[in-house]
């Protein structure tokens, strides 16, 4: 198995649960003092609760159980069935990224984030709250805090989304790319013609995305 079930528990938070998935790649080795790059993943509204395996029907924690051998470690957390990633579990997932690079050879300056619809939407808030931790993002059908896009003016972005999406419509992506360049940011929009709300599936078993994620590094 290539991923394996975690519960992290947030010290200033005892009564929270967040399970997650963690892949480690399969050259991981600790003692090696080699660090590794980091993908955190934000699955989707239909993927919320307490049955860890919803969140491997799609995204990175999907294509990760069909590659072993996938380059990242990974960490892939299933947001509780009574509220959204955002701005409810914003807190507790940087918490999780501070447990994890304590307990794991992480390399900091290599930390991506991505997500789809919910999670997409996750992805853009959780950066602009912290945009000095993240080296690059890819929020797919997802919208943000226009009013915070400002802050994002360094980061990498590129986001994705399908042209005949019904659920979550293509202006969220484009208002945020506009404020974000607007800002004096470059961040790329990738749109799908023929797409609707599945915009992830064809991102995701891109290589050319991760190609790009190792392509950024944060420097002090």
């Amino acid at each position: 198995m290539t991923q394996q079930a975690q519960m992290f528990v947030p010290q200033n938070d005892p009564n929270a649960r967040l399970g997650y998935w963690l892949h480690l790649p399969a050259n991981y080795a600790p003692a090696s003092g080699e660090p590794w790059p980091l993908i955190l993943f934000l699955h989707g509204m239909g993927e919320r609760g307490d049955n860890l395996e919803l969140v491997k029907i799609h995204g990175i924690a999907n294509v990760v159980e069909n590659q072993p051998d996938f380059p990242f470690i990974t960490v892939s957390p299933q947001c509780p069935d009574t509220v959204t990633w955002a701005p409810d579990e914003l807190d507790h997932l940087n918490a999780l990224l501070d447990d994890i690079i304590t307990r794991y050879a992480v390399d900091t300056s290599r930390i991506y984030l991505t997500g789809l619809s919910m999670g997409g939407f996750g992805t853009w808030y959780l950066a602009a709250r912290n945009p000095e931790r993240f080296a690059a993002i890819a929020p797919i059908c997802g919208g943000g805090p226009v009013k915070d896009a400002h802050r994002l003016h360094k980061t990498p972005i590129w986001a994705f989304h399908g042209a005949q999406d019904d659920v979550v419509p293509l202006s969220r992506s484009e208002e945020m790319v506009a404020a974000v360049r607007a800002a004096g940011g470059n961040p790329r929009l990738t749109v799908y013609p023929e797409a609707n709300h599945n915009s992830w599936t064809q991102t995701y078993d891109n290589p050319t995305l991760y190609t790009w994620f190792m392509e950024h590094k944060l420097t002090s």
